[in-house]
């Protein structure tokens, strides 16, 4: 048997068949039940099945288990009497108005569009993150079981990590070239590498900033899966974030960060021997200079050709840009040829596609999810601290590549500030409480 570093993975739109739907059809159910008999029940079970996709094609859309549990638990949440009064609270108002305005501010962007489609398509996208936010933060405030939403958390990341490494063995999507060696570039359950690096830097953060509180086993494992898995990405985008993250998380509680640096340094150090092995293989340790080794989902360019063209796009149409969701479809009027993908640049494609005021949007959002995160860090639960970590990891990342653009990364990213946002809420006001009944 010949081994292959990379196996190409080629696109297919799957259809939804009679099993399959009544898979989905059975696990809405169950997440609504689960979710009327505690709260964090189907809040844990979309924290797990967020990497694990099963894309099926069907009504014009594509249908997904995240989806599939994010619609039954809301349909859970409706159950719960008087839930609706956490979405006045202000921890809540600050960021779903921010969301809201990328929302309404991405669908107005329909205006100078060539394709509108794809238009729609980004505000549902933007308009699911903001459910996603709203719904993290009121199961919380219902249930804030904190230790089976951390279960959940750390055996979806053990499992995405192993799913990656596995691939070291049967076969990467994509890889890098070092002289005649193709190194496989493993993105397990994620669509690519980058965004491997991405989600694992916001697991890093979430996770991090709970070792540091009530350290564990299951917790550690997570976190040394994770380090190992990200340096074998050999994103160099993921490789900032995470360092990112561990600082963050060092600054904010400098007397536990062993808690986290260990097991994660610890990871980093097997994954980095991994790498030195390919690199002596290679006769060559070149891992900053990446080549893809094939291009199975179609051109995808190089980031200073797809950066002045987002510029390029901008300066035509600066104030609402080309429309969201254009940018990979109008390249060849940048002069990149043969290409069909993303700005690799949060902020680049948000210039592009929506001009000045997708970019303001963008940066109220990322505002105002930072200006609530970051009260209270040290006496919140520690969900607060982990998703300002992942926050600020995913905000630099981001500039290099454009992560949010996949669900696999806005989604957890989400439900980890709605979850940091609830739990700031849950301790300012039970100290409001206490004090009342001190003061009686």
């Amino acid at each position: 048997m010949h081994y292959q570093p990379v196996v190409d993975q080629i696109s297919v739109r799957v259809p939804l068949d009679p099993l399959m739907g009544m898979f989905f059809v059975a696990l809405f159910a169950v997440t609504a039940i689960l979710t009327m008999r505690r709260a964090s029940y189907g809040l844990a079970l979309l924290l797990f099945v967020t990497p694990f996709a099963l894309y099926r094609d069907a009504f014009g859309t594509t249908i997904t288990l995240p989806k599939v549990v994010l619609l039954g638990a809301i349909v859970g949440l409706l159950g719960y009497a008087g839930a609706i009064r956490f979405l006045r609270e202000r921890e809540f108002r600050g960021i779903a108005i921010a969301l809201a305005a990328l929302c309404a501010v991405t669908l107005l962007t329909i205006v100078t569009a060539l394709h509108p489609t794809p238009v729609l398509r980004e505000t549902l996208k933007a308009l699911e993150h903001l459910i996603l936010f709203a719904v993290a933060y009121v199961a919380y405030r219902l249930d804030p079981n904190d230790t089976l939403l951390l279960r959940a958390l750390c055996a979806s990341v053990a499992l995405v990590a192993l799913s990656a490494l596995a691939q070291e063995l049967v076969g990467a999507p994509s890889a890098l070239v070092l002289g005649d060696t193709v190194v496989p570039r493993i993105a397990g359950a994620l669509e690519g590498p980058n965004q491997l690096g991405g989600y694992l830097e916001l697991a890093i953060a979430a996770i991090g900033a709970w070792a540091m509180e009530r350290p564990g086993k299951m917790a550690a494992l997570s976190l040394a899966l994770a380090g190992c898995a990200a340096v074998l990405t050999f994103s160099r985008g993921a490789a900032v974030g995470i360092a990112v993250a561990l600082i963050v998380l060092g600054i904010v509680r400098r007397d536990r960060w062993w808690r986290v640096g260990a097991p994660t340094l610890a990871g980093i150090g097997i994954g980095g021997c991994g790498a030195a092995a390919w690199g002596f293989a290679a006769h060559s340790f070149g891992f900053a200079r990446v080549e893809a080794a094939t291009d199975y989902s179609g051109g995808v360019g190089n980031r200073p050709e797809l950066w002045r063209a987002a510029w390029t796009f901008f300066r035509a149409h600066p104030w609402l840009g080309i429309g969201a969701g254009n940018y990979q479809l109008e390249l060849g009027r940048a002069g990149v040829f043969g290409v069909r993908t993303h700005a690799n640049s949060w902020y680049l494609q948000a210039l592009a596609e929506g001009g000045i005021a997708l970019f303001a949007a963008t940066l109220a959002f990322i505002a105002s999810a930072i200006a609530t995160l970051r009260a209270h860090l040290c006496d919140a639960r520690p969900w607060a601290l982990g998703a300002f970590a992942a926050t600020i990891a995913l905000c630099v990342h981001q500039t290099v590549d454009y992560l949010i653009f996949y669900q696999k990364i806005g989604t957890p990213w989400m439900l980890a500030i709605g979850l940091g946002a609830a739990a700031i809420s849950g301790r300012t006001r039970s100290r409001h409480e206490s004090a009342i009944i001190s003061d009686s």
